[in-house]
């Protein structure tokens, strides 16, 4: 199991997520991201403009992905 912050996934804050894939960290990041969107949180909300913004260029957002699977991959084990 690997742990990464909200941070770290492209968001605003310091909540840990902890999965054993990528995908499954993803899903808690974006799962969160959805949280903080229906509250109006202004840094998540920032977040996800910058986000969009990288789905602008052709590859951006499937570089950004790859870049984070990459990350994530060495990560160290949490117990």
């Amino acid at each position: 199991m690997k742990k990464m912050t909200c941070k770290q996934l492209g968001g605003a804050c310091d909540v840990e997520f902890s999965a054993n894939t990528f995908k499954e960290i993803a899903e808690l990041s974006k799962k969160h991201g959805m949280e903080m969107f229906q509250k109006k949180d202004g840094a998540h909300l920032k977040a996800m403009e910058d986000m969009q913004n990288l789905m602008k260029s052709p590859n951006g957002m499937q570089d950004w992905f790859e870049n984070k699977r990459k990350e994530f991959a060495t990560m160290p084990d949490i117990e």
